[in-house]
């Protein structure tokens, strides 16, 4: 019954940031903005303890934080370069 402990939501949410600030790539950063999302949706009761239930609203809320940190962040235009030639011709 862990898994519906808020702070056990929270602390995982801050251990995946730790673990983006060390492999960064906005990979785990999305994951940790929704264990955090789950876990204050617990502590304000939001939610209840049902494990599908806090694993279907994290992986929702994981996938819109990644969406918005990849349009926030991610590829500028102008960024990627586009060969029009090849180097062997």
């Amino acid at each position: 019954m862990m898994w519906a402990v808020w702070w056990v939501w929270i602390v995982a949410g801050f251990a995946l940031g730790v673990l983006e600030v060390i492999i960064p790539g906005f990979i785990f950063l999305g994951f940790a903005i929704g264990a955090v999302v789950v876990g204050a949706a617990l502590g304000l009761g939001l939610l209840g303890g049902s494990l599908p239930i806090l694993l279907l609203v994290f992986a929702c809320a994981s996938l819109l934080a990644w969406f918005v940190l990849r349009r926030v962040m991610g590829v500028r235009p102008g960024q990627v370069k586009v060969w029009d030639q090849d180097i062997n011709g």
